[in-house]
């Protein structure tokens, strides 16, 4: 049979009819790549069986029966909460990151705690051997029982037949874009490659009721390779956050549809594979210096979890035409918005100074508490003043250089207090509220800027 090809971009699965070379969905040069316009008929009956033993009918929504979902442990407290609790059955999740962050190790160290509390697992080890798995296995000091199956396949039906068999509880994918349906003719990791193994092995999932881990490379912009309707048809994204150069990887959830996306846990990779930091406040400051102007640190809120961290900043006279502002861990944009405040409301220098922006520990933050922190650390490395040691700051910021009031003020204050800060710089409206005073650490509201700048020259540093 005869079969007609078509361009599609492998960055955002745009179709051309021919070859362009810049593509006009994504603006990505180079991306478009020749593949079949048809589905052959053996793949379409695959799908059409999986859905068909499914065997759906319509029901009314009043008659639903709602009860408690079953949740399985892993065992490892930071993942179980990014996860909301727990992995639930049928569910399919997807885990993101940069080569060598920590991926395929979180995934092994899941699924050898899930089967050594009695459920089937069954890993699907695409890009290493049977021999390396078991190695990375011993190296990271998980053991394995008779609940644990791993195999090296990359053709789904014949992991499809592989689940038929062992009838698995969990299913572990590793990964994504090296498993390729055999009917269709371009590679392992194209756009249709990727989107039909998913959607085969996630209507499975649902079908037969067993939970379904997916690992998935990311592209040099940090999104998920392929299609984005991968991220649409799956219950939870988890992406790997971290350094290169830094030990901590920070596990954060952006879908989920059992639990919150705001939800953080902090891992250590050391020699036996990743380990839980439970208290990453304590780590994130351990090497901060006590009278180092532009240092400041401020309790920020991820999900419900407090921790501090440390935000540095440096100001400098700019040598050349135009000035730089450089931020890690922090938006750029409201870098340059705080920088504008400062400049126009508080009459601060910096139209020719550069600034640059660092959150210690490779923490990415997006709590708008941290605005009136970065503020006065920017304030403070401008003027060489230190911030009081012994002194955490937090609230948002206006464009009028107001404070405004910041969410969960007291769990914020807990943490700080648990690690011996005597001080804290707050908005004044957070005094309004009924709260109850802290023992060990004073507090000290303010209404501006301009207000905090004052009130922090007045305190001693420690």
């Amino acid at each position: 049979m005869k079969t007609k090809t078509i361009f599609v971009c492998q960055n955002c699965g745009a179709q051309s009819p021919r070859w362009v070379g810049k593509c006009q969905s994504c603006d990505s040069w180079n991306s478009y790549v020749e593949e079949a316009s048809v589905v052959y008929p053996e793949s379409e009956k695959l799908r059409t069986q999986i859905i068909s033993q499914a065997n759906h009918v319509p029901v009314l929504l009043k008659e639903v029966q709602i009860h408690q979902e079953k949740r399985f442990f892993t065992g490892i407290g930071e993942f179980d909460r990014v996860i909301g609790g727990g992995l639930v059955p049928a569910s399919v999740t997807l885990i993101g990151g940069d080569p060598g962050i920590g991926k395929s190790t979180i995934v092994l160290q899941a699924g050898c705690a899930l089967s050594r509390a009695g459920l089937r697992v069954l890993y699907v080890s695409g890009e290493e051997s049977i021999k390396q798995a078991k190695m990375r296995a011993d190296r990271v000091a998980q053991s394995a029982n008779e609940n644990f199956f791993i195999v090296n396949d990359i053709d789904v039906q014949l992991i499809i037949n592989h689940i038929s068999e062992l009838k698995p509880q969990v299913v572990i994918i590793d990964s994504i874009q090296v498993v390729f349906l055999s009917e269709i003719t371009s590679a392992p990791g194209s756009v249709s490659q990727v989107r039909e193994s998913a959607a085969v092995l996630t209507q499975l999932s649902k079908q037969r009721g067993f939970v379904l881990l997916m690992v998935g490379h990311v592209t040099k912009e940090g999104m998920i390779a392929g299609p984005r309707v991968l991220e649409h048809m799956v219950d939870t994204v988890l992406y790997f956050e971290g350094e290169r150069y830094s030990s901590y990887r920070v596990l954060r959830a952006n879908k989920n549809r059992f639990g919150s996306t705001n939800e953080i846990g902090v891992f250590e990779m050391a020699t036996n594979g990743l380990q839980e930091v439970l208290n990453p406040s304590q780590i994130f400051l351990s090497e901060r210096g006590q009278e180092t102007s532009g240092s400041v640190v401020v309790p920020i809120l991820e999900g419900t979890r407090p921790f501090l961290v440390e935000i540095q900043s440096l100001v400098a006279r700019s040598a050349f035409g135009m000035v730089r502002q450089k931020a890690e861990g922090f938006d750029q944009n409201r870098l340059a918005l705080l920088a504008a405040v400062l400049e126009k409301r508080l009459g601060l220098n910096l139209a020719d100074k550069d600034i640059f922006l660092n959150v210690v520990g490779g923490v990415k933050i997006i709590d708008p508490a941290a605005d009136l922190a970065v503020a006065l650390a920017v304030a403070s490395a401008l003027l060489d003043k230190p911030v009081p040691a012994d002194t955490v700051i937090l609230g948002e910021v206006g464009l009028g250089a107001e404070v405004r009031s910041v969410a969960q003020l007291a769990s914020r204050i807990n943490e700080a207090e648990k690690l011996g800060f005597s001080r804290c710089l707050l908005p004044r409206n957070n005094m309004k509220n009924k709260m109850e005073k802290p023992k060990q650490i004073h507090l000290v509201a303010v209404s501006s800027i301009r207000e905090a700048l004052d009130k922090l020259q007045t305190l001693e540093v420690v």
